[in-house]
């Protein structure tokens, strides 16, 4: 089996909640070799957000939140007080080692502990150190915390999501998992390899800077794009699309479906299952930008048209025909459809305390150097004294001395 596409890479993981696990653990399935920091006692704050917690073989909780297992595959864990000196000190030592450093504290709090960018490059100039804030480390907003459903809404992401105002149920609307977090832990991941690329011609590491308030206004993409050229903020849509028609969810006799039309073509075939091939010859509807322009004519038209027969006509003779097109599953459905499980988007690992624990696998597929998934992830402090011994060369007594002062747990 070939190494890894990361293998050898160091990551001191002093992050915790998402964004930054959500990083440290992608670094990870592409082999990298991850130390998590945890403070003793309690460790990532995201370990007892449940329930729900994993269960053992009996069905019995374990200690194990899922939000703490679904972003902390592959990560070895080390408990260590950071606010007291000798633990600090630690830390040093293995960011003296370490290729990438990652954290999330708030600006300018590990400047306090010596654990900043400007101390610890001083003492290892190769070090790609990067820190994951709400706002960055700049700015009248830096100190503040940043929480991603507060970063959904300043950086525009709910004025465009949502039921139209003027409908049922309209308003506001933030996403239903942590968009910001998560892409900013991408985009973070990102920029750690491209500063590792470049240290492989320079020898020297950088700091990188990363917000998730920078992230939710980056991904708006082309909804940015419409305020930008035209000075006019795009409102809310619903399940439509702002730029498409018919490009949108449908009320069919049983159900819900999507009909998601690329292009003329395809809208076309779409009036012809529907027997209704006049609507694609009508001047208002031919052309997307005409169907975009007399949006409110088309849709209750087709509306009507699509109430008429039950989802799996729909989704069966659409597919037939070329045009996009599904149901709305609901995650168990997800799990439970042939195509998921045909790609392995499910692992199951061994687990200390659980016996096995459920996993979601990488989407990445690699030809030559896949994800691993050989590391659950861990129980607190569960590697501390392999880290200590292996990783720093101290012995069982010291290790027992720093356990016994509440240094390490």
């Amino acid at each position: 089996m070939n190494p890894s596409a990361l293998h050898g890479l160091r990551v001191l993981d002093l992050t915790r909640v998402l964004a930054g696990p959500w990083c440290t653990q992608l670094l990870a399935d592409l082999g990298a070799d991850v130390v998590k920091v945890e403070r003793p006692g309690g460790g990532d704050d995201t370990r007892g957000w449940g329930p729900p917690f994993l269960r053992d073989a009996r069905g019995v909780e374990t200690s194990e939140a899922a939000y703490y297992l679904a972003a902390n595959r592959g990560k070895r864990s080390i408990a260590i007080d950071i606010a007291a000196p000798e633990g600090q000190a630690l830390v040093r030592r293995l960011a003296d080692r370490a290729d990438v450093l990652v954290e999330n504290y708030k600006v300018g709090q590990l400047a306090r502990y010596g654990l900043d960018y400007a101390t610890l490059a001083a003492a290892n100039p190769r070090l790609v150190y990067c820190s994951i804030t709400g706002f960055g480390q700049s700015g009248p907003y830096r100190d503040r915390a940043g929480y991603d459903f507060i970063i959904q809404g300043l950086g525009g992401f709910m004025s465009i999501t949502g039921e139209r105002d003027e409908l049922p149920g309209g308003g506001p609307q933030k996403a239903g998992v942590a968009v910001s977090d998560l892409m900013t832990g991408m985009y973070a991941t990102v920029a750690i390899l491209a500063a590792v690329e470049h240290r492989h011609t320079t020898g020297r590491g950088q700091a990188i800077d990363m917000a998730l308030m920078d992230t939710m206004v980056a991904m708006l993409a082309n909804l940015n794009m419409s305020y930008l050229t035209t000075g006019v903020a795009p409102g809310r849509a619903g399940n439509a699309h702002q730029n498409i028609v018919p490009y949108q969810v449908f009320a069919a006799a049983d159900g819900h479906v999507i009909v998601a039309v690329g292009n003329d073509a395809q809208y076309a075939r779409f009036c012809a299952l529907a027997e209704r091939a006049d609507l694609a010859r009508d001047p208002r509807f031919v052309t997307n930008a005409d169907r975009v322009r007399h949006r409110a004519v088309l849709v209750p038209l087709l509306e009507e048209v699509v109430r008429q027969r039950p989802v799996a006509f729909w989704a069966e003779g659409l597919e037939a025909a070329g045009v996009p097109c599904g149901a709305i599953n609901s995650i168990a459905q997800a799990f439970a459809d042939p195509q998921i499980q045909a790609r392995g988007m499910r692992v199951d690992l061994p687990h200390p305390t659980a016996g096995s624990v459920p996993l979601v696998a990488s989407p990445i597929k690699m030809s030559d150097t896949p994800p691993r998934f050989d590391r659950p992830p861990p129980l607190l402090g569960q590697h501390t004294d392999e880290i200590l011994r292996d990783e720093l060369g101290l012995d069982a007594a010291r290790i027992a001395t720093l356990r016994e002062a509440r240094v390490v747990a």
